[in-house]
């Protein structure tokens, strides 16, 4: 008989440990705000904020899910129920998920994401875009997958694509790429201010550990379906996406559209912080179920009689 795995809390809160800039706190006595980090200034290898190991981990998550699943269906209730918030708006949330190939997205889709009910969820995966798309500005594609009032909207990789993939290779001036941050951060402060609580997450695994991921489904052949070569060839720029998702974090976290780069060389790690930051969020809501809009005592007559 397998005993019973233990549930363990988070020591320090995620929404804190994971920030890629605290803008509350101050560098020294100058008052400024703490410099934005990238991945290269955290360790893939560590578990930041808890103590347990893979076991606790998992239980970890699948006690969570409860929890999170309760949050969203109060969220789709709202939706359902038409709930403003104090001024006015609808409200939703958006998982931007980013990272490196191999790091990890699927499973927090599996995971984390499909905890919930599906009928208050919006995914959308972005791939390279098509030549229909590459016509229209870089964000027309995007647009449409933005969450309905009610909706948790979940990302596989986002807009970030065209600045990351774009400065890496050098397919785009540095003054279209400055051009892009800025939009970047106008259509972002657009959701925040229709009622769209952002979570952007880079899930961050090192090298060495893409290289045994890779190697794996290489020697799996249920898993042939998720190599490409190109996989490889990305391998090459392995250094330069480091530096470039530095800057674009640098350029586009905000405290209304924040940034988390979470360690992801344990799976289970990154799909329990990846759940409490939804958590946080979903809690921050203070959301209660929407009142009947019909006379209740009067449906249960009509009910009884039926």
């Amino acid at each position: 008989m397998s005993a019973k795995r233990h549930v363990m809390e988070f020591t320090l809160d995620p929404w804190r440990a994971l920030r890629a800039r605290t803008t509350e706190e101050t560098s020294g006595s100058t008052g400024t705000p703490a410099a934005a980090l990238g991945p290269l200034d955290v360790d893939p290898d560590t578990k930041p904020g808890y103590l347990g190991g893979k076991a606790e981990g998992e239980a970890t998550l699948e006690a969570r899910a409860e929890r999170l699943a309760e949050l969203q269906e109060l969220l789709y209730a709202n939706g359902v129920a038409g709930t403003l918030d104090e001024h006015g708006r609808g409200l939703s949330l958006l998982l931007v998920v980013q990272a490196m190939d191999t790091a990890g997205k699927g499973g927090i889709m599996r995971h984390v994401v499909g905890a919930m009910d599906p009928q208050g969820v919006e995914d959308a995966a972005f791939k390279a875009p098509t030549e229909e798309e590459q016509t229209h500005h870089f964000l027309w594609r995007i647009r449409p997958h933005v969450p309905q009032d009610g909706y948790v909207g979940v990302w596989d990789r986002s807009h970030y694509e065209d600045v990351l993939i774009h400065r890496v290779r050098g397919l785009t001036s540095t003054e279209e790429i400055e051009q892009r941050y800025a939009d970047i951060r106008a259509f972002e402060q657009e959701l925040v201010a229709g009622g769209t609580r952002i979570i952007k997450v880079m899930l961050h695994l090192s090298k060495d550990e893409q290289k045994e991921r890779l190697a794996e489904r290489l020697e799996r052949p249920e898993k042939f379906w998720k190599y490409s070569p190109s996989d490889v060839d990305e391998r090459a720029y392995w250094d330069d996406y480091m530096e470039v998702y530095r800057a674009a974090i640098a350029e586009t976290d905000t405290d209304e559209a924040p940034w988390f780069i979470v360690p992801a060389n344990r799976k289970w790690y990154s799909r329990i912080a990846v759940q409490e930051l939804m958590i946080t969020v979903l809690e921050s809501m203070g959301l209660d179920w929407p009142p009947a809009d019909f006379d209740v005592a009067a449906e249960q007559q009509r009910l009884a009689a039926s």
